[in-house]
């Protein structure tokens, strides 16, 4: 056997795996081989979507499963032996990994990224490699764990049985978490983007504290019900009997396989506890508030729970002030763990002075790079009464009949002291516009309200924009908001995948955090967000991906300016496309390219709370408006889109205005130093189609971008002319320059006939793969005989290729 010969997969197979086996590795439970560890980027061009290449290592042991320890990188026998190391190091840092191998079949090269070790590299032979115990030795000396700490952190994972497995960076933040905890951090903060799984993520930490006995008793927070519910019936689930609501409401709430569960509560009527549970969840609203007798969190001992989990916790708990951090206080003796996607940083409220720097984080942008979380455009809608404001003429009366104050009224005043109905209805109408411009009326959208009666406001516009779908359904578009009780009760509706109603919902702040849309593809910004916290978890409406709906992208389409929070070095997640239609431009976003405060004063009326006096800053407010300012009315007076400009974000995050060709040519002169870097790399390629999937893996798919520009061109002609500005050939001229050179002179019969079909094939379709037996088997080639027999016409597979590869090579001859 020449070992030359093999594939990466064959000395994979033949060497790396037995000398892997050989050292004490069990094949079945400790080493898994083609590890996918990412989805792909999704990459939006235009109207077209593409995902990019899944990262994957070659082969990772895991000491316990979910605990992964090396990573090895295989390379064939061509390569030297260390060739896969940077490769290595670089899935090893992604995945926490601290013991990195490259090998070729010969042996290994071992990188310790722990420097315990005498040497950082160095080389084995293959019956060298380490055994389990002796990685583990240095894993747990790296880790400074004790044999106490390292039994916690080889507690089992929560598994049923159905193959489900936390992804990587899930697998990172639960493995951090238990490592800090088991070395005795009592105050632990995770950061982790919306859509990634936080509650989950939770359940895997909980369960292995728990299961190892050093939890006992556990308090779970949030601050809304449907966010206790689910998690109860959905990731808890497992815990089974052991777990209660501190609630005295019974409720039956459907699982997300159909199934019906009632949840188990820990408070009977007169709100005594039961404390024979183990598990409890609360909503903070439930069990504290300004008031002593609301106090419920002072009924258990302040030593009753081992653990206190917080979800959300930028919101609250970070304020020392804040009804969160008056429970966290008072059983200051548990450990704590605050989960959060956007943590909180101002003069005022500080996550990190609390629960200390994050032990893991995984951001916004991080998630959109690595295919789990959706990207999005960007569609800034400005309004003349905004950039211009409004002054009332002299005597202007309002809808009451009185005098309007005569002074300049800006966009922070219209819809919360001022309201332009005409600006209400303009808005509705570019919603609507854009709805129908995209072909789909029934994608699940949001548009959030300076307050409710704004969000009433909206609703009615919106449903005489769309007579036709209301008349069809009522629930087209609804009002969502803390005091519309028929709303709220369709917040199921809404988030749920199988559900066509409601479409379009209107509301302030309700649906900003903590709502799985899954399925939402528009949110719309209708007033200002002052805080990059609350811009962050708006955006997050919308950045889950969908595959069974095909939601792989979302548009964010902005009335007020709150995407400015873009240019914050706060925000890490780029938009792959920002666009500003002028007055007379269509609402959608042309198929050019594409990339990828706290509360204002006014409405806070959009949070649920149980029971309804319960109190809590940011977080009690009065059904309906209260004292809130009087709004005062102006009829009659006209609102229009002004401004255009199409922006992008480049590869540093900077706004550029770019066309779809611009983008394209600049990506390509990344990847392409020079008109003779491309050439060497195109020549040197032996087949063509494999440096155009090496493109469209990195989110450049030629053959779409041809038909988005209206190009018909040859990938290697595309690329030539849009990057390097070299007149193009057609594939027809390019197939007759072939001929005329009769390149195929020494071929006759079938074989010349063959060589014919496949350049009219070429020419017609611009197929790359022309030298493989399967293109035999299509018309009108497969007219000329069997594949067998054409290939035995030029004398057999081998001579087959060599002259289909000739006439590649002919076609771009005299390119430069």
């Amino acid at each position: 056997m020449d070992k030359r010969s093999l594939t990466e997969r064959d000395i994979c197979t033949k060497f790396i795996l037995p000398a892997v086996k050989h050292a004490g590795w069990d094949t079945m439970l400790q080493v898994r081989e083609e590890v996918f560890f990412t989805k792909g980027r999704i990459t939006v061009r235009g109207k077209l979507v593409a995902r990019g290449t899944a990262k994957k290592a070659d082969v990772v042991l895991y000491y316990k499963p979910n605990i992964p320890i090396a990573l090895i990188e295989a390379k064939d026998n061509k390569h030297a032996v260390g060739d896969g190391l940077q490769q290595g190091l670089d899935y090893a840092e992604t995945l926490a990994i601290p013991f990195v191998f490259s090998s070729n079949g010969d042996g290994f090269v071992f990188h310790d990224r722990t420097g315990l070790r005498g040497q950082k590299e160095e080389n084995l032979l293959l019956d060298q490699f380490p055994s389990p115990e002796e990685l583990w030795r240095l894993y747990s000396a790296w880790k400074g764990l004790d044999s106490s700490a390292e039994a916690l952190v080889l507690q089992d994972y929560y598994d049923d049985g159905s193959g489900k497995a936390p992804r990587y960076y899930q697998v990172n933040a639960i493995n951090a978490a238990i490592e800090a905890i088991a070395k005795g951090q009592d105050r632990v903060l995770l950061v982790m983007a919306t859509g990634t799984g936080k509650t989950y993520t939770a359940f895997q930490i909980i369960w292995r504290l728990w299961k190892a006995g050093r939890k006992k008793r556990i308090l779970f927070l949030a601050d809304r019900n449907v966010l206790i519910d689910q998690t109860m019936v959905n990731d808890f689930r497992p815990f089974g009997g052991a777990m209660a609501k501190l609630s005295t409401k019974s409720k039956v709430i459907e699982r997300s396989d159909g199934n019906e569960i009632d949840l188990a509560l820990a408070l009977d009527k007169k709100r005594r506890i039961d404390t024979s549970f183990e598990i409890y969840l609360g909503l903070y609203q439930a069990i504290t508030g300004p008031e002593e007798r609301q106090k419920l969190f002072r009924e258990f001992s302040p030593d009753f729970f081992d653990l206190i989990v917080i979800d959300e916790c930028h919101r609250g708990s970070a304020a020392e002030d804040s009804a969160w951090r008056e429970i966290l206080e008072y059983f200051s003796s548990a450990s704590q763990i605050g989960l959060t996607a956007t943590p909180k940083e101002t003069e005022y409220v500080s996550n990190t002075a609390y629960f200390g720097e994050p032990v893991f984080t995984y951001s916004l942008k991080q998630g959109i790079s690595d295919g789990f979380l959706a990207p999005y455009k960007v569609i800034k809608v400005h309004i003349d009464r905004d950039v211009e404001g409004y002054r009332p003429e002299k005597g202007q009366l309002d809808r009451d009949g009185e005098e309007v104050e005569d002074r300049i009224y800006n966009a922070k005043d219209f819809d919360r002291t001022l309201v332009l109905d005409d600006r209400t209805k303009l808005v509705a109408a570019k919603v609507t516009e854009f709805l129908k411009e995209s072909g789909d009326r029934y994608q699940k959208a949001i548009v959030f309200c300076v307050d409710e009666e704004h969000a009433a406001r909206m609703r009615q516009a919106l449903i005489n924009d769309n007579k036709d779908l209301c008349d069809e359904n009522a629930r087209y578009v609804m009002r969502i908001t803390g005091s519309d009780t028929i709303g709220q009760a369709q917040i199921g509706n809404f988030i749920d995948p199988e559900s066509r109603y409601p479409v379009m919902v209107t509301t302030s702040r309700l649906l900003s955090t903590g709502v799985d849309a899954q399925t939402c593809r528009l949110i719309v910004l209708d007033r200002p967000v002052g805080s990059m916290t609350e811009f962050k978890q708006i955006v997050g409406r919308g950045t889950r991906v969908h595959e069974d709906t095909q939601k792989f992208y979302f548009t964010l389409m902005d009335f007020r300016g709150a995407t400015s929070h873009f240019a914050d070095p706060e925000f890490d997640g780029d938009p792959v496309q920002i666009y500003e239609p002028g007055e007379a431009d269509p609402i959608t976003p042309p198929d050019t390219g594409t990339q990828t405060t706290d509360f204002e004063d006014g409405d806070q009326d959009d949070y649920t709370t149980e029971p309804p006096t319960a109190g809590g800053e940011e977080v009690t407010f009065p059904p309906g408006d209260g004292d809130r300012q009087k709004k005062v009315y102006v009829d009659g007076i006209s609102a229009r889109v002004i401004a255009e400009r199409v922006e992008y974000l480049d590869a540093n995050g900077k706004l550029v205005t770019e066309s779809l060709r611009d983008f394209t040519k600049a990506a390509l002169l990344r990847h392409f130093a020079s008109l003779d870097d491309f050439l060497r790399r195109w020549k040197s390629e032996e087949r063509k189609d494999a440096l155009v999937k090496e493109l469209a893996a990195e989110g450049l798919p030629l053959d779409m971008i041809a038909r988005e520009l209206g190009i018909d061109l040859d990938p290697f002609d595309l690329v030539c002319h849009i990057a390097f500005d070299r007149k193009p050939l057609t594939r027809q001229e390019r197939a007759d320059n072939v001929k005329k050179r009769d390149v195929f002179g020494r071929y006759e019969g079938k074989a010349r006939a063959v060589l014919d079909a496949l350049l009219t094939k070429y020419a017609d379709d611009g197929v790359f793969s022309l030298d493989r037996t399967e293109v035999l088997r299509v018309p009108p080639i497969n007219s000329l005989g069997t594949p067998v027999e054409l290939v035995k016409a030029f004398g057999g597979r081998d001579e087959f290729r060599r002259a289909v590869l000739a006439m590649s090579e002919a076609l771009y001859e005299g390119a430069a």
